[in-house]
C-alpha cells in the first residue's frame, strides 16, 4: 500500500507547485490536481467557493478520496492537492487508511500575490474569494496547527522538502480530533 498525502491550503499557497516536486521525489507516485476535477463537470458546475456548491463539492471530494486511494492500493505515493480543509477530511478517513495531511499556509499578502499573479483562465484570481479562503484556513481549530507549514519565505523546492521530511518522520500524519 502506498501512501496518500494531501496537500491544502488556499489559493497561491503554491499547492500544486510543491504537489508536483514532491511526487518527483518517490520512485512510484501519482499527483492529484483536484482542480482537474472540478473541470470535468461539463455542465452545471457551481464555483466550488459559493455556498451553494457544496453538495457539488462532496461529490468531487469523494471521487478524489476514491481515486487517491484506488492508486495507493497499486503502491504508489498520492499527493493530492487542493483547497481541501478540515471540512472535507471525512471523505478520506472513510476510507480506513492513515494518510498525511500538510495545510501550506503562506501569509495572506504572499497569498494574494501569487494567487493573482496567475493565469485568470486557468486559476482563481479574484483577490476576494482569496482572501475568504485564506481566512477559513486561518481560523481553524488549535487542533489543525500541527498540520500548518509557513511556506511564506520558502521557495517551492524548500517547501517540498520540508513537506517530504514532514512526511518521512509521520510529523503530519492525520489524526481525527476528539
Amino acid at each position: 500500500m502506498g501512501n496518500v498525502i494531501i496537500l491544502a491550503g488556499p489559493p497561491g499557497a503554491g499547492k500544486t507547485t510543491v504537489a508536483g516536486l514532491l511526487a518527483e521525489r518517490f520512485e512510484r507516485s501519482v499527483h492529484l490536481r483536484t482542480d482537474d476535477f472540478w473541470a470535468y463537470i461539463k455542465r452545471g458546475l457551481v464555483m466550488p467557493y459559493l455556498p451553494e456548491s457544496q453538495a457539488q463539492n462532496e461529490t468531487v471530494m469523494n471521487v478524489v478520496a476514491g481515486a487517491a486511494f484506488g492508486y495507493a492500493a497499486g503502491g504508489y505515493t498520492v499527493v493530492c492537492d487542493g483547497v481541501m480543509g478540515p471540512w472535507f477530511l471525512d471523505r478520506f478517513t472513510a476510507h480506513g487508511t492513515p494518510f498525511h495531511y500538510v495545510i501550506l499556509r503562506p501569509d495572506l499578502e504572499t497569498a494574494v500575490a501569487r494567487a493573482t499573479a496567475r493565469d485568470p483562465d486557468r486559476h482563481l484570481t479574484d483577490p476576494g474569494p482569496v482572501r475568504d479562503m485564506h481566512a477559513q484556513f486561518t481560523a481553524l481549530d488549535g487542533h489543525y496547527d500541527k498540520y500548518v507549514l509557513d511556506s511564506s519565505g520558502l521557495s517551492a523546492d524548500q517547501t517540498a522538502d520540508a513537506v517530504f521530511a514532514a512526511v518521512q518522520d509521520g510529523g503530519h500524519l492525520f489524526k481525527q480530533p476528539r
